[in-house]
């Protein structure tokens, strides 16, 4: 799932559709559903999900509910719920469906399907059995958020959900953190305040923005540094669908303090080798300068 808005609670009426049902092309129809208000669906997507002879979703009462506020109907065609606790099981279904000459719509929960979700396997698997493939674009929680964000939108990087551990969180932190782009996050509203806590531990200063309820009654867009943020975040979270998006790096004067330092938190829980192109990375330096200064600091350590 793209993030876990949905359509639920949205009031919309019913626009039937008196379109004759002819199915779409043979093959896997990917269509983007809303992130919040059902009147973001494309028209292309309610033709496709009106004719499809087959549905597939990763929420069944979800794609239900959507086709019900837009006056679509059933037809005796069931819904395949495909999620990521049956993905292995239900997937030679659809296969099977596509082997047949069939046309099959696989809604998201909410978004885009694909974008932090389990169908790409299904996407893979179909592609590479030969069978057509084909994406509805839409809604984006991730491209929403980064429209509205203001920050600089010629390169960005979509990260995904954090880890919940802290140790591995620091580690994926630490894996896009030096990166020139705007970097866009799905976080949970409950831990929200702890990842602005962590990015605060290097760069309390760096541009943030957290995007809340895109789309829905109650969405707001709060802008500001890493540090500023987190002092406006009560401890308990925030409520609602949450995108967190980090402008690009503060520019870092490498001096051999600021290498030592960082070199200093990586020695004693990775590999020379890999501490040393981490921090490279980081600071765009070259590898082999960096890792003859761990190994000095190696060497005087010891």
């Amino acid at each position: 799932m793209e993030d876990s808005g949905n359509t639920t609670g949205m009031s919309a009426r019913p626009v039937p559709l008196t379109v004759a049902a002819t199915p779409p092309e043979p093959g896997l129809h990917l269509i983007a559903t809303p992130i919040g208000a059902a009147r973001d669906i494309t028209l292309r997507a309610l033709d496709v999900l009106n004719a499809a002879d087959v549905l597939a979703a990763e929420d069944t009462r979800n794609l239900r509910h959507l086709m019900d506020i837009h006056g679509l109907h059933l037809r005796g065609r069931r819904i395949i719920a495909y999620h990521d606790h049956n993905a292995d099981r239900q997937r030679p279904a659809i296969l099977a469906a596509l082997a047949e000459g069939k046309s099959v719509a696989y809604a998201s929960d909410a978004g885009t399907p694909l974008v932090a979700d389990p169908g790409y396997r299904l996407a893979r698997d179909a592609a590479e059995a030969g069978f057509v493939v084909r994406a509805l674009p839409g809604p984006s929680a991730a491209l929403t958020a980064l429209s509205v964000s203001g920050l600089p939108s010629d390169r960005f990087l979509f990260v995904g959900f954090p880890p919940s551990s802290g140790a591995a969180r620091r580690k994926w932190i630490e894996s896009w953190r030096g990166v020139e782009a705007t970097v866009i996050v799905f976080e949970s509203p409950r831990r929200v305040k702890q990842l602005l806590e962590n990015i605060c531990e290097t760069e309390a200063n760096r541009a943030t923005v957290i995007c809340r309820e895109l789309t829905k009654k109650f969405e707001e867009v709060l802008r500001g540094t890493a540090g500023e943020l987190m002092q406006s975040i009560p401890d308990e979270g925030l409520r609602g669908e949450i995108v967190v998006l980090f402008g690009h790096p503060e520019p870092v004067v490498a001096d051999d303090d600021v290498l030592r330092a960082a070199l200093g938190e990586l020695l004693g829980r990775i590999p020379v080798k890999e501490a040393a192109a981490e921090v490279a990375g980081r600071y765009g330096l070259s590898r082999r300068d960096v890792y003859a200064l761990a190994l000095d600091m190696k060497r005087e350590a010891e």
